[in-house]
């Protein structure tokens, strides 16, 4: 289902039509939770965002119940609290500060259930699932960060988690960064977030059988996919929002070249997520060019530019791809100091000298050329910074 079926589907009314029935008794509680628990569950997954929910009354009326639920002292229902934040959080795309902090503290009691029977599993990967959903918001450390660190670090040592559960924690911690970077040192030495990421992402690559298309893959596959596909975005995010010098990326981005070369004829979608993600690491400081260059990006950017059937929008991201890498050089020999000034000169030089033969070699400006009428095109559709000067995009010494 894609997002313009799902709109249709789940509209205000719908929402409004479950919240009557609730009113009228013509449907349980435990029902009207399952039916909107998995919504919420598609909508994430699919990385849909819905504003029906937040209109209805369905939505009004869950606030509620969550803030009466959790006032009472006694004869507390533990379970539809539970139900009520994931139904609410799954399906919100803002929440209030007073739920918020309800909400986090009731779904990380349930994700840090340490059992390993499969429903517990499936508890734990909806209640991480949800707190996943909770964005780019502020949330105070004291709330989460002693909890998410124990969930996150007994998985490393047990392996008790799904493989979606386990990315969602991640993701969780990771979009903490954006307003706090006072947890980078955190995530990057001592729960080695880096290190994780390309063990996650190369065990799962050796799991998908690439050459089936995705109508052909079997339900495990899929939500394997799934999950690379969100393992690529918490790694984008956290390198651009990181800002730690980072001794080793382990290899980072050969692996996401390895998904992009695996994915290439049969998955376009996650294709273009790994193109989008190259070239994002090509425009971040904390990746450096050298890093971009062993773990084959380059390379792997122009072997594909040379294709006679590449879209607008890929061709616009290769293009800056090599772009961003000809700035980067251009502002990194600007930033040379006196004290190191030499040596990072001469590590800077036998970089682009490598880089320039390779691109030599490869016939990199004889490509550029002949997509001179595409990047004439793309510069008036996108109205980016794209130079029609050709030699703008060679790297030269």
């Amino acid at each position: 289902m894609n997002k313009e079926e799902f709109d249709s589907i789940f509209t205000e009314e719908l929402f409004k039509k479950i919240g009557r029935m609730l009113m009228e008794k013509k449907i349980s509680m435990e029902n009207a939770v399952l039916l909107t628990k998995h919504i919420g569950c598609c909508k994430v997954l699919k990385g849909i965002w819905i504003r029906s929910f937040k209109e209805s009354s369905l939505n009004k009326r869950f606030e509620n119940m969550i803030i009466e639920e959790e006032k009472k002292k006694e004869e507390k229902n533990e379970k539809l609290l539970v139900d009520l934040c994931e139904c609410y959080i799954l399906l919100s795309i803002e929440v209030s500060s007073e739920l918020l902090s309800i909400c986090v503290s009731c779904l990380l009691k349930v994700a840090m259930n340490k059992e390993e029977s499969e429903e517990a599993q499936k508890e734990v990967e909806i209640a991480l699932l949800a707190l996943n959903n909770t964005g780019l918001i502020r949330i105070e450390q004291k709330l989460y960060l002693k909890e998410i660190k124990e969930i996150i670090k007994y998985h490393q040592e047990h392996r008790n988690l799904t493989r979606l559960a386990y990315q969602s924690a991640w993701m969780f911690l990771i979009d903490r960064l954006l307003v706090d970077n006072s947890l980078e040192d955190t995530i990057l030495n001592e729960m080695h977030f880096i290190r994780e990421a390309v063990r996650e992402l190369e065990e799962l690559t050796r799991r998908v059988d690439w050459k089936k298309k995705g109508e052909e893959m079997s339900k495990e596959e899929s939500n394997e996919v799934l999950v690379i596909r969100r393992w690529i975005h918490t790694i984008d995010s956290f390198l651009l929002w990181c800002e730690l010098w980072i001794e080793k990326l382990y290899g980072i981005m050969g692996t996401i070249v390895q998904v992009f070369r695996e994915s290439k004829d049969n998955q376009r979608e996650i294709h273009q997520e790994c193109i989008y993600s190259l070239r994002k690491a090509s425009m971040i400081v904390v990746v450096e060019i050298e890093e971009l260059f062993k773990g084959g990006a380059v390379e792997t950017v122009m072997e594909e530019m040379n294709q006679s059937t590449l879209d607008d929008d890929i061709m616009w991201d290769f293009f800056h791809f090599f772009l961003n890498i000809s700035r980067r050089l251009i502002e990194e020999d600007d930033d040379d100091d006196d004290d190191d000034g030499e040596k990072e000169e001469a590590k800077r030089k036998a970089t682009k000298m490598e880089i320039f033969e390779k691109l030599e070699e490869e016939g990199y400006e004889d490509v550029i050329t002949s997509f001179f009428e595409t990047l004439k095109f793309l510069k008036e559709k996108y109205d980016e910074d794209l130079s029609l000067n050709i030699s703008d995009y060679s790297v030269n010494v």
